[in-house]
């Protein structure tokens, strides 16, 4: 980060600047990694009881906005280049954006194994690819200069890094906040999920079905299975954790198991006054249930 920004000053390079501005975000992004994967370590408490699980989320939105937001300034001064290219020394600007360029593919190396799994280091895999594109873009430009004397290359590759910087940036950032808001994961579709409880031996109906992202790899789910009497309660409830485990990878599950009798008196409950919860936009009954409650 110091050599590319006290680069850029003395060859008067925007990529270079901008790429030592993406190092320097980088600090921020590895240490909210950091804290965040040492938080998470810690255990459950009283008033924690899902532990430190989602500041890894929290510092993986944090570190999307803050690749917007640079991503921005620099298109924003590179814009204002374009009205009047400014000079820049493409010899040295070339020679400093090579050694960024192997700086940054080695920690693209050691980062690459976990960022798949891990939404907080694939936010900073990110922070580290828009370097090494920033590095790439800025060897370009330099070339350019030196063989041709274009200075608008500077601004217009720092225009074009920032564009995929921002793509990339803003889905780390939407899929953080689809994680806080407790939407769905994206890799299960909760249809197929409520399908395959129902295709349960001994199951009848599903309601209040809920599926939601603790953590980066960590699902849970919560629903009421309404079942019959051609199983014991214990050996079905197993069925169905065993089918969740083996088919969705789901691990953390909150299952509410009823029979008739017991979904007649809720529903009794209900109609007398008593606050009940209401219904959510995923929840689902059989048709063989629905009926019935008709």
């Amino acid at each position: 980060m110091l050599a590319e920004a006290a680069g850029g000053w003395y060859t008067n390079s925007l990529a270079l600047v901008a790429d030592a501005g993406h190092m320097f975000t980088d600090v921020v992004a590895m240490s909210l990694t950091l804290v965040a994967a040492w938080f998470a370590e810690r255990p459950a408490t009283a008033k924690k009881t899902y532990g430190y699980y989602r500041l890894e989320i929290l510092a993986a939105f944090a570190n999307g906005n803050l690749l917007i937001l640079l991503s921005i300034w620099v298109v924003y001064e590179a814009l204002h280049r374009l009205g009047g290219p400014a000079q820049v020394l493409g010899s040295e600007m070339t020679v400093i954006a090579f050694g960024g360029l192997a700086v940054n593919l080695i920690a693209v190396w050691l980062l690459s194994s976990a960022h798949k799994h891990d939404l907080n280091l694939r936010g900073a895999w990110l922070h580290v690819i828009g370097d090494l594109l920033g590095s790439v873009a800025a060897i370009v430009a330099g070339v350019l200069i030196l063989v041709n004397g274009w200075y608008w290359a500077d601004a217009v590759s720092s225009i074009a890094i920032s564009v995929i910087i921002v793509y990339g940036s803003v889905r780390l950032t939407l899929e953080s906040v689809n994680i806080l808001l407790e939407g769905t994961p994206r890799h299960i579709d909760i249809r197929s999920v409520e399908t395959a409880i129902l295709e349960t031996d001994g199951v009848t109906g599903v309601h209040d079905l809920h599926i939601w992202t603790i953590s980066s790899g960590i699902e849970a789910l919560s629903a009421h299975i309404n079942h019959n009497d051609s199983q014991s309660h214990s050996k079905l409830l197993g069925s169905v954790r065993e089918m969740l485990h083996n088919t969705f990878g789901i691990d953390h599950l909150t299952i509410q198991m009823e029979t008739a009798a017991n979904e007649t008196e809720a529903l009794y409950a209900c109609s007398t006054g008593t606050k009940c919860f209401e219904p959510s936009a995923t929840m689902y009954q059989s048709r063989q249930e629905a009926t019935r409650l008709e």
